[in-house]
Parts: structure tokens; sequence; C-alpha cells
């Protein structure tokens, strides 16, 4: 990040958490007119305080350190309407969503974005692990991959638009987890040995089951396996992911059984061994697909694509097939779940993605 000329004003948003911290501390570092904000997305109690408190006081700490004010933001309304109540309406339907997604395209670059430039930010900076650049000819807006693969975070992000681009910084994307490690300390940070939070976005590290338990209803059913064969009951369909082991039940060989399909209208849980073919995929159907830059998109187009986050780029052909999205993949696919993000990539871009049905 090279030193900036005009103070530009910033809005970090600030979690506590060791990358963001730092990101915060970076953009101070080179010259920027820095502002932190803490939003609370998700309120429940949590022993005598908040779950968000501990956080909160962190992001205090850290903001009292590098010299800059901090706000806090209440958007637990904005976040129930977009993230939390199409979570459990997409479990409700038997698929598997991803909340980040969500949370990243319409609270943090949406709702926390439009509040930024209502205060008069030019900008809003995150804490997540990926780059932003502009294209010198066209002028246009590129999500790049970070510089640590094992962290990218642009499976989260593939949903920004041009416009939330053009007004978004990522510090920390030319770095690797390490390296911001050291610069916490450098910088004294007093989250400097916090650990990582592997919870789902700002609602905390909850066992996924028990958090739909508090909206779903559990719905019994059967577990067979893929020849029909009934071996258990099943505490409710929203309650399992394809690919999903450790489901409670055996055959009489003992090998892992995992889910291979939720049938919807009977209620029954389709469990199969590691080489069951319902298990794996060579095609796969998108809807509400997002694009980068449109502009640059022609289909059919051959790229790679992640249905999850972390998993190795898979090579892959996108087409339009009676105004579908069909995804071809090269090579037959494990665990396709309906509700995950396919996400596209070329090179070091993340192009954009869609969700699987």
């Amino acid at each position: 990040m090279p030193k900036t000329k005009i103070k530009q004003k910033i809005l970090i948003a600030m979690s506590g958490g060791v990358d963001s911290s730092v990101a915060a501390a970076l953009l101070v570092a080179k010259g920027y007119n820095v502002t932190g904000a803490f939003m609370v997305n998700y309120d429940e109690a949590k022993g005598t305080e908040r779950c968000w408190t501990g956080d909160y006081q962190d992001a205090l700490r850290v903001a009292a350190k590098v010299g800059i004010p901090l706000l806090r933001w209440d958007f637990v309304k904005d976040y129930k309407k977009t993230v939390l109540d199409y979570m459990y309406s997409e479990y409700k339907l038997g698929r598997t969503p991803n909340p980040d997604v969500l949370c990243n395209k319409f609270i943090k670059f949406g709702a926390w974005l439009a509040k930024a430039k209502e205060l008069g930010f030019d900008k809003i900076a995150t804490g997540h692990y990926t780059g932003v650049r502009q294209d010198k000819k066209t002028k246009m807006f590129e999500l790049v991959q970070a510089k640590d693969k094992n962290k990218d975070q642009t499976y989260f992000l593939h949903q920004l638009n041009q416009e939330q681009l053009a007004h978004t910084l990522f510090p920390i994307g030319n770095y690797t987890k390490p390296q911001i490690r050291k610069l916490a300390k450098k910088f004294g940070l007093p989250n400097a040995e916090k650990e990582e939070s592997m919870g789902i976005c700002f609602v905390g590290e909850v066992p996924m089951k028990d958090f739909l338990m508090k909206e779903i209803k559990s719905k019994k059913g059967k577990i067979i396996l893929s020849t029909g064969e009934v071996i258990g009951e099943h505490d409710g369909l929203p309650f399992y992911t394809i690919g999903q082991r450790n489901l409670g039940v055996k055959t009489d060989s003992n090998k892992p059984l995992y889910v291979v399909d939720k049938r919807g209208e009977s209620n029954e849980l389709v469990v199969g061994y590691e080489n069951d073919k319902l298990l794996y995929k060579k095609e796969a159907e998108v809807v509400d697909v997002s694009w980068v830059n449109e502009k640059k998109i022609k289909l059919p187009l051959n790229c790679e694509v992640r249905l999850r986050h972390r998993q190795p780029l898979q090579k892959v052909k996108v087409e339009m097939k009676g105004g579908k999205v069909i995804l071809k993949f090269f090579k037959s696919q494990r665990a396709v779940t309906p509700g995950q993000f396919a996400v596209f990539y070329k090179k070091d871009l993340c192009l954009g993605g869609g969700v699987i049905v």
C-alpha cells in the first residue's frame, strides 16, 4: 500500500480480532484519516454480558492503541432480515446456505457501506484476506485472490459489485497470516495473541444444529441406504448436509457412511459409502449468478470453480442451457451441496459465482 497523499477518510470495520486490528494499524501508518467501527449484528445474552461484549472491549483497546476513535453501530435488524431469515428459510427447504456470503453482500458492503457514505467517509476497509485492483485500461475493479492462498476469502466476497469494490480497501491482502501475527506484535496490539474465531459470521462458535433448532422444529424420518434399506432415524433433514459423516448409524461393514441425498417429499435421509455414485456429480445448475465485472464475461466460459471455501480449484465449463446456467466439471465433484455457492476463478481473479440448486 503506497503512502497516500490526500488524507482520505476511511472507516475500518473492527471485530476485535487480529486481522482487522492490523488492518487498522496499517491504514494509520499509511497516513489515512481512520475511524474504527464495531458492528453489532447479533445480540444475545452470554452470562451477565452480551455475546459481543468481549470482542467490543478488544476493539476498544486496539483503537486506543493505534489512536483512532471507535464507533459502535447496531445492525441487528438488518442482519436478521437479510442474513438470518434467509439462512433459516434455506435450511427449512433442505438446502445448506452460506450466511457469510450474504453478510458480506448485504451487511458489511451493503448497510455498513451506505452508513459510511452517509457520514462522509470516502471508503470502508476490512480485515479480509483478499485484494481489489483497478484495470488500467477499462478502469473496472477486480477482486484478487490473497497472497496467503490458505487464508484467501474471495469465496465469501464473490458477490461484491463494481460500486462496492470502488469504495473498499483490503489492507492485509498482500500479507500471510504469520506476517499479520508478527505485525500485530510489532504494533504492540493488545490482542496480538488472540485466537481466531471459527464461528458463523458474527453469531459465535455455536454448533450449527443447536443454532438452527431455535427456529426449526425437528421432524424425524427414515435414514436409508441408497439401495433402499432402512437403517435408522434422523432428527430432521435441515440438520444434515450432503457429504456429512458421523451420523450415528452403522451397517454390518462398519464402513463410514455419508449423506448422499436428502429427499424432502418422503422426508428420507439417504446415506452411502465413500464411493457411492450419488455422492459425485459431473454437472450442476447455479442460480442468482453475480459477476464482479459482467462486461468481461462471455458464456460458454472455461475457468476454475470452488464449490466450498478452501476447496482446491477445479476445472469447469460454464454455459447457458435452456435459459439455465450449467456447470460441467472436467472431473466428477464430491458432495455438490444445494444452497452453497459455486465461485469462479481465472488466474488470480475471482470472477463471481452463484447458488447451487
